[in-house]
């Protein structure tokens, strides 16, 4: 895994997560606004790892708006519904991302320009699990974030600013 899960999220997985939120919504007797399916489409529709400013920031450049409690709230209502991940990278800020059957999988931050990347590796699985049973323990489950220097950051090279790459 790298950057993103695929390098584009298909449009009948877009699609599919999009009825899945509407049902969801109906359900639960929540109404399926056009400010609600707005914010849906932006967080189901990338691999990113979006802010609640950088929803915003996308609805803005896609003509559409939504307030800010807006935002948080049907962020609140995606993740319930179980078509996205809450993320905290202890920035001081969630980031969410579209489940969409991901496996399980850890993160690398830069702490410059904010960029995370993904990766899976089955030896670390495998390490949890005999650390968990070095300890008479049960693992259930686990989550890693190694924070550092990205390649861009490390080499000097100008990038954009942290607060247009956070989402990356």
């Amino acid at each position: 895994m790298s950057d993103s899960h695929d390098a584009t999220t298909s449009a009948a997985a877009i699609a599919a997560d999009r009825d899945a939120f509407r049902v969801f919504l109906r359900d639960h007797n929540l109404p399926a606004t056009a400010q609600r399916l707005a914010i849906a489409d932006v967080v189901l529709g990338t691999d990113r790892h979006l802010s609640a400013e950088d929803v915003a920031r996308e609805l803005r450049a896609h003509g559409a708006t939504a307030g800010t409690a807006t935002v948080y709230r049907t962020l609140e209502v995606l993740v319930r519904s179980g078509l996205v991940v809450e993320r905290d990278f202890g920035e001081g800020f969630k980031r969410y991302e579209a489940s969409r059957g991901i496996p399980h999988h850890e993160h690398l931050l830069c702490t410059v320009c904010g960029k995370v990347t993904e990766f899976r590796d089955e030896r670390l699985e495998r390490m949890t699990t005999l650390l968990a049973e070095a300890h008479n323990f049960s693992r259930q489950r686990h989550r890693l974030v190694i924070y550092g220097l990205c390649g861009t950051c490390r080499r000097g090279l100008p990038s954009s600013s942290p607060s247009a790459r956070r989402g990356s």
